[in-house]
């Protein structure tokens, strides 16, 4: 079943509810959750959970939460799950533990279900229900608390008179939960003086340790294909209007499968809706990060396939106007090293992520 026609199933669900979070007596705490099944095949299905703090600024969180049709959880991440039965605890991955007030954290998974797959009804926040809106103990000065968000606004600074270049950071978890390396790129073209950037999106940044201009659409559990098939791409593009898109997509369709041409035709479907939008689009395509999970012995050899195909595919559909650029993020990258889970990058990961972007990213807007 796509993304598109599981909406109906999911949106009573999908802003579960505003509660409480475990903190200091003196803190005003509170917390938003979202489930979203981002896609579903028979016996599987995606999904991406956010948390947006309301309250104080936390350092360290664990959500738990009960699958209501005996469902359980095959891979996950930007985080550490525990399942016992239907009950599901997962920890923050330590990168990811300090949540600003105002700020949102995510985590997604894999999974899996028989016969109905419904969505958990409550969420626990460091074992706090959330079931109702900020609050103030007792003993908490009469200080109202901060409510401004600390981690999502873009930059101030006015960009330099040569104009604003608004980029598209397009894909799937890589990219956007948290996607880290988006905030080390985004710094190092501040150093640089690029000032001028702006990173385009409609999902909101996510805390990576320091403020940056972290919009994007980096959808988490989204394959390229179903983007492609639902027509997805041209709302995101309408609302954003970006003159470059840098994607790093198709890891989920290697996961699910999809062979290459199939993948590399919803590209091209892709390219093709950018360039309605924006004729003279820059596009970076990347050659996706090496895989090596431990629920699919097969996925190394198909990112290899699927790689070897990107650079033919891009020479073929590029044009003066608009080029189309092939990033190199698979050579040079260790999956044991540089990821937590085979898949996901880890500090040392989204560091060799931002480099090997900037030099494409830097000359093309200069």
């Amino acid at each position: 079943m796509s993304p598109r026609k599981l909406l109906a199933c999911v949106a009573a669900a999908a802003l579960i509810g505003v509660g409480l979070l475990a903190a200091p007596a003196s803190a005003a705490v509170g917390c938003r959750v979202a489930y979203t099944v981002t896609s579903q095949w028979p016996g599987g299905f995606g999904a991406s959970v956010a948390i947006t703090n309301l309250g104080d600024p936390l350092n360290g969180w664990t959500l738990a939460f009960s699958f209501p049709n005996g469902q359980t959880v095959t891979q996950l991440w930007n985080g550490a799950v525990s399942q016992s039965g239907a009950a599901v605890s997962v920890r923050d991955a330590g990168y990811n533990a300090a949540v600003a007030t105002g700020a949102t954290t995510s985590f997604g998974f894999n999974g899996a279900w028989t016969g109905t797959n419904g969505v958990p009804s409550s969420f626990t926040v460091n074992g706090v229900t959330c079931t109702g809106g900020v609050t103030t103990p007792p003993t908490t000065p009469t200080t109202t608390p901060p409510t401004t968000p600390g981690t999502t606004p873009p930059p101030t600074t006015p960009p330099p008179t040569g104009g604003t270049v608004r980029v598209m950071p397009l894909g799937d978890s890589i990219t956007g939960s948290p996607g880290c390396w988006r905030a080390l790129l985004w710094q190092r073209l501040q150093q640089a003086g690029l000032t001028r950037v702006d990173f385009v999106g409609t999902l909101p940044a996510q805390g990576c340790g320091f403020t940056y201009d972290g919009e994007n659409e980096g959808h988490g559990g989204f394959l390229a294909t179903n983007v492609a098939d639902q027509n997805q791409l041209p709302g995101w593009l309408a609302a954003t209007d970006p003159d470059v898109v840098m994607m790093h997509f198709g890891t989920n369709d290697v996961w699910n499968n999809r062979s290459p041409a199939t993948i590399l035709a919803a590209f091209t479907k892709l390219v093709g809706q950018m360039r309605a939008s924006n004729p003279a689009m820059k596009i970076l395509v990347a050659q996706i990060l090496p895989m090596a999970p431990s629920n699919c012995a097969d996925c190394g050899q198909r990112v290899i396939n699927f790689n070897a195909a990107i650079p033919a595919w891009a020479a073929s559909t590029s044009t003066a106007a608009s080029p189309v650029t092939v990033v190199d993020q698979w050579t040079g990258f260790n999956t044991a090293t540089d990821t937590p889970d085979g898949v996901h990058p880890n500090d040392s990961g989204n560091q060799k992520i931002s480099n090997r972007w900037y030099p494409a990213l830097s000359a093309v807007v200069s």
